[in-house]
């Protein structure tokens, strides 16, 4: 279905059935590789629409972007059975959407979980990765990060207007972003919400709280550095909140020092995770895919 903001909406089935959704920025673009760009744990499409929007009429390379909402997000159908709701699952359904878009391979926008589930696509199907942009993860979680997220979905608050909302959103997390703007704020809340005829309510299953539910944030978390360690021939840049507690400055260094080439930046006055629509975070994501692009050539 069509739309005159920018992008077409797109259905495909995922492999066990579920009826999954995707937005489609610059379907005709052919000029350089196309984008694939995976929100995180709750949020969705629309985390991605300005730099999007930015990536695929804007830039001096103009690329067809997708952004997929997972199971149990935004347009997506919602899952009977929570185990479900695990980035093993969800890499495949992206996979399943690129082969029904005819998308062999791509560069790759992870926020927080959506970098997870890159690394499990590095796994499944290293060849469709041909350039990385880690947005405030990496293979080692921080338990406090986590901690604190599922806090907040445990506690989330339940506005009964925008503008409550918006509030709500800056109470929580301002303290982690004090750069942000009430531009930002309103943005963000356009993006993670949706109107019901009970008001503003989270897009996503409230089920997926539960998936945190058995975590022991008093043990170190398991990481992923083995499948890290796989990426390293894939060109990456890596993406760090100044006030992050999930991706810690030491796991930076450390994905520094085992991926040689890796590009850093770290976005000052934005915790966990960076908006990537902020400052000039669009043209230095747009000029790193136009590097990565060059080098493979």
């Amino acid at each position: 279905m069509s739309s005159d903001q920018g992008f077409f909406d797109f259905f495909y089935a995922a492999p066990d059935g579920l009826k999954l959704h995707a937005r489609i920025y610059g379907e005709a673009n052919s000029g350089g590789r196309p984008v694939v760009c995976l929100p995180g744990l709750t949020r969705n499409a629309r985390d991605f629409h300005e730099l999007a929007l930015y990536l695929s009429s804007k830039a001096k390379t103009t690329r067809k972007v997708v952004a997929f909402d997972y199971r149990g997000r935004g347009q997506s159908d919602y899952d009977p059975d929570i185990s479900r709701y695990n980035v093993g699952v969800e890499a495949g359904d992206v996979l399943a959407g690129l082969s029904d878009l005819g998308i062999e391979e791509a560069a790759f926008i992870g926020t927080s979980r959506g970098g997870l589930i890159i690394h499990v696509l590095g796994a499944l199907k290293p060849a469709v990765l041909k350039a990385l942009v880690l947005n405030d993860i990496g293979p080692v979680i921080e338990a406090e990060g986590l901690a604190h997220i599922r806090s907040y979905l445990d506690r989330a608050p339940k506005p009964k207007s925008f503008a409550e909302a918006v509030d709500a959103q800056r109470r929580v997390h301002g303290a982690g972003f004090p750069a942000l703007t009430d531009a930002d704020w309103a943005r963000m809340v356009g993006a993670i919400c949706r109107d019901t005829d009970a008001g503003l309510v989270p897009d996503f299953d409230p089920a997926l709280v539960g998936t945190l539910a058995d975590v022991d944030f008093s043990k170190p978390l398991p990481d992923l550095w083995p499948q890290f360690d796989a990426l390293a021939a894939v060109p990456l840049l890596a993406i760090r909140g100044g006030n992050s507690t999930l991706l810690s400055t030491a796991t930076l260094e450390e994905m520094g020092k085992r991926h040689p080439g890796m590009d850093t930046i770290t976005v000052e006055g934005q915790g966990h995770a960076p908006f990537l629509e902020t400052g000039n975070l669009p043209e230095q994501i747009a000029d790193f895919l136009d590097r990565a692009e060059a080098k493979s050539k």
